[in-house]
């Protein structure tokens, strides 16, 4: 491949996929040269596919075919949009009509009259892309994308992710000719870091700093390492882009390859995202079919191959030593540090290590310059960040904002606020890592420094939001149970520390707890964060400290008043039944699986509290409200 091919390629095909782009981006009505009348986008990413895409998809083509217009009208399986909670998600280009929750049955429809016949299916359409006059919006006008800024997603449920062409005709592996055509090792580097480039995978480490020593480090052989291993709970960023844009993973890794003099990289995948895996496997081999992988890339001289490496799901394996002693074919165990994977890293070799989310931004900062991605963001973080939003929130899904955007704004504008009238109670961060964010501290703008002023983290970008609802001594505890489960055991602070930490917070949402254990709780997170000897068991305890010092009463009703305020830790909670409310219709006690509702027939009845398993029957059945719980 030469950049006379290259630049040919993107010529062949950026028309076809700026229809996409640009429609969604701007509202822009474009005529079309492309060949087809009409493109339909239908979301193939994990979540739209659990929803039935695939289903869909089949749909589609039969009724194309049916119609006799399925040559007419290009279909394509793209990556992520965003909005996982409506899925699955079909786009007609270049109208950019949204269709949500698309089924079957509802295909054909919109086959025939809209893609057939030219007529809208307004009522299939997601309500937020229509105007009350009846005619489409921008998807970014929608208040979920209006304050979107994407970067790392710049390409997901744009491109088709298994043609390389479509990569290429968004500005693919023009970083890489840059770079191998007329940069230094020392011009990358420095661009990344006058950048302000931050690792999007927890920690924060400016990526130029490391990537810098790693290049000074001696070595005849070196490797790039890619953490896709993303195991925070509610946490899915690295697998969307992965399923929606792989080619600038590889794109961005063969740069750092070049750039510390690396000539082999590794994926460390979980296998747990086989559309991903699939993915990323197909971006692989049509890059070195097109010469972008392999030798004398791009006529430069340079060379350089990857290879998937697939994890079994462990946790710990998200820490880069450990990711690294898996790869080379050993239990995943972290190693002391120092010295630091850019001196000593995989097979005893200096390591580059980033995540997906890190490297996808790296091809755009190469091509649009330093000064463009440090104009966004806060003076510390710069640039965007992807979050993974779930829980109690209208508008689950992906989400990437400029740093400094406050947390009302992702709760209440992105995110479309909390279901059902409840109210904010806080959001959680940083997976088993961080800690809670309360709603006294809802306008905060979210970047690095400020998540940890708080308590919590950035992490790779999993944000839980908790409503009033929400037990969070049992969110606390829902943590350490992962931990726990998660902690490799090779060091003592860590394998003891989380199950004795459990232990408390079990002792506590059972009712036995005591003041003094919060004064021990402290103590030992102490110990925890000081001697443990990788970053799971160090940062274990900061859901605890963090939910201890915002929702300290909780902890202490839960101590003293034997009862839990959101009506979650069942051994706290009393199942009462009203006797003014109560007509004695033995519904509750008939359903009682364990007869302990005593009463006759047209008189109240009552609960025995020492018989009760407190397992809610009784309160579902009763059709008088006259059940209550406390």
């Amino acid at each position: 491949m030469t950049l006379e091919e290259l630049n040919k390629i993107k010529k062949e095909k950026e028309e076809l996929v700026l229809v996409r782009k640009l429609v969604a981006e701007q509202g822009e009505k474009l005529a079309t040269k492309t060949g087809y009348r009409k493109q339909v986008l239908v979301c193939g990413g994990t979540g739209c596919t659990s929803s039935g895409s695939k289903k869909v998809i089949d749909a589609l083509d039969k009724a194309l075919k049916e119609n006799g217009i399925d040559k007419e009208i290009l279909v394509v399986r793209t990556g992520c949009f965003g909005l996982c909670a409506l899925g699955p998600i079909m786009i007609v280009y270049p109208e950019g009509a949204f269709y949500s929750q698309a089924t079957p049955e509802g295909v054909e429809r919109i086959v025939k009259e809209h893609l057939k016949e030219g007529n809208i299916v307004k009522e299939l359409l997601y309500e937020k892309t229509v105007h009350e006059d009846g005619s489409i919006i921008s998807l970014s006008e929608t208040n979920f994308y209006k304050k979107q800024l994407r970067v790392a997603l710049r390409n997901c449920g744009v491109i088709d992710p298994e043609q390389i062409e479509e990569y290429i005709a968004m500005d693919g592996y023009q970083a890489l000719a840059k770079v191998l055509g007329t940069m230094t090792p020392d011009d990358v580097i420095r661009t990344l870091e006058e950048s302000g480039l931050r690792g999007r995978g927890g920690g924060g480490f400016p990526t130029g700093k490391k990537w810098s020593f790693a290049k000074a480090s001696q070595g005849e052989e070196k490797y790039v390492c890619c953490n896709a291993d993303e195991g925070d709970p509610g946490a899915f960023m690295d697998r969307s882009i992965l399923e929606g844009d792989p080619q600038c993973i590889i794109e961005a890794m063969t740069i750092a390859g070049y750039t510390i003099g690396a000539h082999k990289g590794f994926v460390y995948i979980r296998a747990e995202y086989p559309i991903a895996v699939q993915r990323l496997q197909i971006a692989i081999d049509q890059a070195r079919a097109y010469g972008f992988l392999g030798e004398n890339i791009l006529d430069s001289g340079f060379d350089f191959d990857i290879e998937i490496r697939l994890g079994a799901g462990a946790f710990v394996c998200g820490e880069e030593t450990a990711l690294m002693t898996s790869i080379e074919g050993n239990r995943g165990e972290p190693r002391p540090r120092p010295p630091f994977p850019a001196v000593k890293g995989l097979f005893g070799k200096p390591t580059v290590l980033n995540n997906v989310e890190t490297y996808a931004n790296i091809p755009q900062i190469i091509l649009r310059g330093s000064d463009w991605f440090a104009s966004m963001g806060t003076a510390t973080s710069k640039g965007t960040k992807v979050f993974a939003i779930g829980g109690k929130i209208t508008n689950v899904g992906l989400v990437e904002i400029p740093m400094g955007t406050t947390l009302r704004e992702i709760v209440e504008e992105i995110g479309g606020g909390i279901p059902n009238g409840k109210k904010f109670k806080a959001a959680q961060t940083g997976g088993p890592s961080g800690g809670c964010i309360p709603a006294l501290h809802i306008d905060t703008p979210i970047d690095y420094d400020n998540l940890i002023a708080l308590g919590s983290m950035m992490g790779s970008g999993g944000m839980i939001i908790l409503d009033e609802d929400t037990c969070m001594v049992d969110i606390a505890k829902f943590y350490l149970e992962f931990t726990v489960d998660e902690s490799c055991g090779k060091c003592t602070s860590c394998r003891v520390g989380t199950r004795r930490l459990l232990q408390f917070l079990e002792k506590i949402t059972s009712g036995k707890g005591e003041v003094e254990d919060l004064e021990k709780i402290e103590e030992l997170a102490q110990h925890m964060t000081t001697s443990s000897l990788c970053a799971l068991g160090q940062t274990a305890p900061n859901p605890v400290l963090s939910t201890m010092n915002y929702f300290k009463d909780e902890y202490i009703a839960h101590i003293q008043d034997k009862t839990c305020p959101a009506g979650v830790c069942k051994a706290l909670m009393r199942y009462e039944i009203i006797p003014a409310a109560c007509k004695g219709c033995t519904l509750c006690s008939r359903n009682c699986p364990v007869g302990a509702i005593n009463g006759t027939v047209k008189k109240p009845h009552v609960i025995d509290q020492d018989k009760c398993i407190k397992c809610g029957l009784c309160l579902k059945n009763c059709k008088f409200n006259a059940i209550y719980t406390k």
